[in-house]
């Protein structure tokens, strides 16, 4: 990683893990593997912070630990790599295993128990797919009658528009996303919380 650490992904550390490598990687590893209009790929780190303000327009009283868990949704990512559903089905259970161990690192690591309750977890699948929806109809070319049949309605009285960002930008609202949310959940209180330098 290139903050030093190194992660072995086999048998993944919380304390080889770090926000600002996550940032990192997820600011430039692109949603449909990069089959999408405009001049910058649409980030999984752009995408993670949609996912959890859709959350929380779904559940406004959605707790910061859990607002937490769906920025976070996308983290193994940033190693990974964002492999598209029917690869990942392809690739069968021990693929699903590898990205739950490091999935459980990482929620270790930022103070989030390694599996969320199933409500949340079906939340944020929810969130998932309404942004999926967004994304498909505004820059992946799908149709809207496809999108509804892919990934179903948005909610109700939720609109977006998609401007995907330079990753430098989206890494750095991914961070600062991250430190709001940590702060509020209680999970960090450094003075430089908010420094992402």
């Amino acid at each position: 990683m290139l903050s030093g650490r190194r992660l072995d992904l086999l048998d993944p550390s919380p304390l080889d893990i770090e926000i600002e490598d996550i940032a990192h990687g997820l600011a430039r590893v692109a949603r449909w593997n990069g089959q999408t209009v405009g001049d910058h790929g649409f980030s999984v780190a752009q995408h993670s912070v949609i996912v959890e303000e859709i959350a929380v327009h779904i559940k406004p009283d959605l707790e910061p630990r859990w607002r937490l868990a769906a920025l976070l949704h996308d983290a193994p990512e940033f190693v990974i790599g964002d492999m598209i559903s029917p690869f990942k089905a392809a690739l069968g259970l021990n693929y699903r295993a590898f990205e739950d161990r490091l999935e459980a690192a990482i929620h270790i690591r930022f103070g989030l128990p390694s599996k969320v309750p199933g409500p949340i977890k079906t939340l944020i699948k929810q969130a998932d797919r309404a942004c999926a929806f967004f994304e498909a109809t505004q820059l992946a070319g799908f149709t809207i009658p496809e999108s509804l049949g892919f990934f179903g309605k948005p909610p109700k009285n939720y609109g977006l528009m998609i401007q995907p960002l330079p990753a430098a930008e989206a890494q750095e609202q991914y961070l600062h996303r991250f430190h709001l949310l940590a702060l509020a959940a209680g999970y960090e209180t450094r003075d430089d919380a908010f420094d992402t330098e």
